[in-house]
């Protein structure tokens, strides 16, 4: 048996970082209603337009208050800009989209996990895609260079 170094484990020690603060947030995996892009925003592209209607109707906005969706609107009229070619945005916009679990990694870091079962259902329904769905704008910022 190897030599065990220090002091043997506190066989009733509890983990202080255990649970997040705020605790883990475990979500139903349904998309929403959402709510409807207000026409005061003037939000000109489709990309920012698709934002909005991706975001509002995501997982993650079923407990939000009206402050998040005010950060909704800010970050949908930064993403307008970015289509309209204001690359410099794209770093406030990850930064934004970070706090409200973007990605997978966001996810992780927020303890934020969605029902398995719920996410298999609509994983069964494929949606429809054509050549129409491609965004036009976005393909025409990239390939400028």
């Amino acid at each position: 048996m190897p030599a065990r170094r220090g002091p043997a484990p506190n066989p009733s020690s509890v983990r202080r970082n255990k649970d997040h603060a705020l605790g883990a947030r475990k979500l139903s995996g349904r998309s929403g209603v959402g709510r409807e892009l207000p026409k005061a925003l003037g939000i000109t592209t489709s990309g920012a337009k698709r934002f909005w209607m991706t975001w509002s109707q995501a997982p993650q906005t079923e407990d939000w208050m009206d402050t998040d969706w005010a950060e909704l609107e800010i970050v949908t009229k930064l993403v307008d800009a970015f289509y309209l070619g204001d690359m410099k945005l794209a770093g406030e916009i990850r930064q934004r989209v970070g706090k409200w679990g973007a990605t997978t990694e966001d996810r992780a870091r927020l303890r934020m996990s969605f029902d398995k079962q719920v996410r298999g259902e609509a994983a069964q329904a494929p949606e429809p895609t054509s050549p129409a769905d491609m965004d036009v704008e976005l393909y025409k910022l990239l390939s400028e260079g």
